[in-house]
């Protein structure tokens, strides 16, 4: 009778994690791609901040929950005038689950797109022009 060799090796304890700040960048950078979003607002803190600094913070307005292999995501944004905002919506959750998956493997199972303001065009040219200025 013989034995089958076991050469085996010890398993390797492997894991790989993301800080929270990493994945509310990529859905931060993935959403300011979307047409019709406009901006992504945090609370008046944040707001501040960018005044105070050159800020453009891409993570503002993005909150994370990160499990080991799922991940849900809650953002307020601020779209332009006159677009679908369910249009905005679907394409903006469509496109934050495939940079996840493609970037992290993280499963997108939950995406929440608190809308917050509305903007026109003539309003978003004068926001460009007072940055300009400051």
């Amino acid at each position: 009778m013989t034995t089958p060799n076991q050469t085996t090796k010890p398993a390797v304890d492997q894991q790989l994690t993301f800080d929270d700040q990493v994945i509310e960048k990529i859905a931060g950078i993935t959403v300011s791609r979307v047409p019709g979003i406009v901006s992504l607002d945090g609370n008046m803190f944040s707001e501040f901040a960018d005044k105070v600094t050159s800020g453009t913070n891409v993570t503002k307005g993005i909150k994370v929950d990160a499990g080991e292999k799922q991940v849900a995501v809650k953002m307020d944004a601020t779209i332009e005038y006159g677009k679908s905002a369910p249009e905005i919506f679907k394409a903006a959750c469509q496109e934050v689950a495939k940079a996840l998956d493609q970037m992290t493997g993280l499963k997108l199972v939950k995406f929440e797109l608190h809308i917050n303001d509305v903007k026109t065009r003539q309003e978003l040219a004068n926001d460009t022009d007072e940055k300009d200025v400051a």
